[in-house]
């Protein structure tokens, strides 16, 4: 029997249409200086002052003399960047060719594992939806650091810089979508290897999103992290309706509800979301992520729910409820 909010929240998602912000066009053939800017990083001032005095790009014009770059110039750009980030002088950089800059900022980033030099080179494929390269780059990565370190300290950083590009207008939805995809598929092959034998007193999760939401890429992260320490994880996924998760429930008995809210589109109030999870399982721990809980300051939080602020706070729950700590 559900009570009236809960009859009330199911209302909301049974109307709810999500929202999606379009682009003019899937891919772009013009890229203006503050799209450079935000996804290079070089200031504009500074792409003005190269341009005068080494000659580096000469930008085109659109019929209202408003200056443009192609993806080529883009992508050249991009590399300099890197290369100047790495200590090459700018007057060095200008007098080589394209082919050069590229060549060499190739072997930086297959040699130089730094976190932010592995952020922008990711941030070079997604633009140029280059699957190889990005798919290349996320192999060295794992193999090197291993699925958690290269989730932390590089996806999820290069996630957050996706969101900056995608609020400025500098990359479109195909480009989210594109590595998204990608991502997600690594993913899943490195929960599938996961061969950790539960642990004699493992917790059961079940790990949801609520109905209306997609973006599963946090969730799952947290079933790798759970099935590597030994726990049991029942995965729902996306756009799991309030009602359908109260059935799961009865079948399940899990110990913990694990759930990311990360679409800013929703039209869910998230207060009263986490309120009805409260109220419907009050002995249950219920475990909340996303950006729209860990930056809502005015969320109050029940008794029995827990924010995961960052993967630490996830990493230290963890821990104690292996030490015996309560769920």
């Amino acid at each position: 029997m559900m009570d009236q909010s809960t009859i009330e929240l199911v209302t909301i998602e049974t109307k709810k249409s999500r929202t999606v912000k379009k682009s003019k066009k899937d891919f772009r053939d013009k890229y203006f200086i503050k799209d450079v800017e935000n996804i290079t990083g070089i200031k504009a001032f500074t792409i003005r002052v190269w341009e005068q005095r080494y000659g580096m790009l000469v930008p085109k014009r659109t019929d209202t003399n408003i200056r443009y770059y192609e993806e080529e110039d883009l992508k050249y750009m991009m590399n300099v960047a890197l290369l100047n980030s790495h200590g090459y002088k700018i007057s060095k950089i200008s007098v080589m060719t394209r082919d050069e800059v590229q060549r060499r900022t190739l072997h930086i980033s297959e040699n130089n594992s730094t976190y932010q030099n592995q952020i922008q080179s990711l941030t070079n494929a997604m633009v140029h939806f280059d699957e190889k390269e990005f798919n290349k780059i996320i192999s060295i990565n794992m193999l090197k650091l291993g699925m958690e370190e290269t989730t932390v300290n590089i996806i999820f950083p290069f996630l957050q810089h996706v969101g900056i590009l995608w609020l400025s207008g500098s990359i479109n939805i195909a480009h989210e979508h594109f590595i998204t995809n990608l991502i997600r598929q690594r993913m899943y092959v490195a929960i599938d290897q996961v061969s950790t034998p539960l642990l004699p007193n493992a917790k059961k999760f079940i790990l949801f999103l609520p109905n209306g939401e997609n973006h599963e890429l946090s969730l799952l992260f947290a079933s790798f992290i759970l099935k590597t320490r030994g726990h049991n994880v029942v995965y729902i996924g996306s756009s799991t309706p309030i009602d359908d998760l109260n059935q799961l429930f009865k079948v399940h008995h899990p110990d913990v509800l694990f759930c990311a809210i990360t679409n800013a589109n929703s039209n869910i109030p998230i207060q009263v979301y986490i309120n009805t999870l409260a109220r419907n399982w009050p002995n249950t721990t219920i475990c909340l992520t996303g950006n729209q809980i860990v930056k809502r300051r005015d969320l109050k939080a029940p008794s029995n729910c827990k924010i995961i602020a960052s993967p630490n706070d996830f990493y230290t729950y963890l821990d104690a409820l292996q030490s015996g700590g309560q769920v």
